[in-house]
């Protein structure tokens, strides 16, 4: 195995690790989990279309949805493709899963992430998607 075949693994493997760490923070309800992903000048967009610019704004407003959300912590996400766009960017497509004793609902986030200079991936701009069955 060559070193950008190393790299590119370990890249792959951070980058499910923030996904996974995106799944925790939600199970728990836990803001300050969550809030430690992102770069500081992240673009954020909800499923319903709130665009949240920066650190602050998406701070705000995860610290009043996160803890009153309506799922019981079942919540999940899974990295269904990653694309480079370059060794430091990527771009993420996630599986989202709300089950629900009436119909699963789903969602579709496309996370670009970005490694910073200390190797740490950060979510830098997302935009999530509600599924609509049909």
């Amino acid at each position: 195995m060559d070193t950008d075949t190393r790299t590119h693994a370990a890249d792959l493997e951070a980058i499910r690790a923030v996904v996974a760490t995106v799944e925790r923070s939600q199970q728990r309800k836990d803001p300050d989990e969550f809030l430690t992903l992102f770069h500081p000048d992240a673009v954020w967009t909800t499923a319903h279309g709130k665009v949240l610019i920066g650190i602050e704004a998406i701070s705000a407003f995860t610290r009043t949805v996160l803890p009153a959300a309506d799922w019981a912590g079942q919540v999940t996400y899974e990295v269904a493709h990653v694309l480079f766009i370059r060794p430091d960017v990527a771009a993420v497509k996630v599986r989202q899963r709300y089950p629900a004793p009436e119909e699963e609902s789903e969602g579709a986030p496309l996370y670009v992430m970005s490694r910073g200079d200390d190797g740490r991936w950060l979510l830098t701009a997302g935009q999530n998607t509600q599924v609509v069955a049909g």
